[in-house]
């Protein structure tokens, strides 16, 4: 809980500093961008953790959920439908959405199981979820393994490996995993939007969808 509240007051308190990192590197936000969009589904999605709607708006998803009010206030802005919440808590009714994204919000979150559990719950028959993530044994992931101690926003962070991620949403009762990446260079030396290539194991973001198993 301790570090849930730090990493919070981190949002809180630097959040024109956390726009001001996809001014500074634009191609690699539009990289990131790119990849979640090339596993998107269509239908009604809800982006869980927010922040200030980055992602949602561009990809078009209305609805978003984060525990940081000043986030969301952008949000707002961004013409996102925001509600003030938790991952493993989430104030939604069952059955409600056919996707539900999760873009570098994974190593935040205190249970990612419980989280699981609560999308599984508000995901519809056969919903997918789509997760974007710093894949700790990449390249980039090593990188902001050694500067996390420096980084108000990392700081209290618990980075993952993708065989890891993969492993906790088969055993969540996801299913059916398809799998890009990108950044394949440190985004401050991004000259123009990287490539998205399948699989993992290059690329520091990862972008992973899975099918809500009906069977589990």
């Amino acid at each position: 809980m301790k570090n849930r509240i730090k990493s919070l007051e981190a949002f809180e308190e630097h959040t024109e500093r956390y726009e001001e990192w996809f001014a500074k590197n634009r191609f690699a936000y539009l990289s990131e961008l790119e990849g979640v969009k090339s596993l998107l589904p269509a239908g009604k999605g809800i982006e869980i953790g927010v922040g200030t709607g980055r992602f949602a708006a561009p990809l078009g998803i209305k609805f978003g959920i984060d525990p940081s009010l000043s986030m969301l206030k952008v949000a707002r802005e961004r013409k996102i439908k925001v509600i003030g919440g938790i991952g493993e808590y989430l104030p939604i009714i069952g059955n409600s959405f056919d996707y539900v994204l999760i873009t570098t919000t994974l190593c935040f979150l205190k249970n990612v199981e419980k989280t699981l559990e609560e999308i599984k719950r508000i995901l519809r028959k056969n919903g997918v979820l789509i997760l974007a993530f710093i894949d700790r044994e990449s390249f980039l992931g090593k990188v902001y393994q050694k500067k996390k101690e420096k980084n108000p926003f990392y700081k209290n962070a618990n980075f993952y490996s993708a065989n890891e991620v993969i492993k906790k949403l088969k055993k969540s009762g996801f299913a059916k995993p398809t799998i890009n990446q990108t950044l394949f260079t440190l985004p401050e030396n991004l000259q123009k939007i990287d490539d998205i290539k399948d699989s993992y194991g290059k690329g520091g973001f990862v972008i992973l969808r899975m099918r809500k198993n009906r069977e589990v």
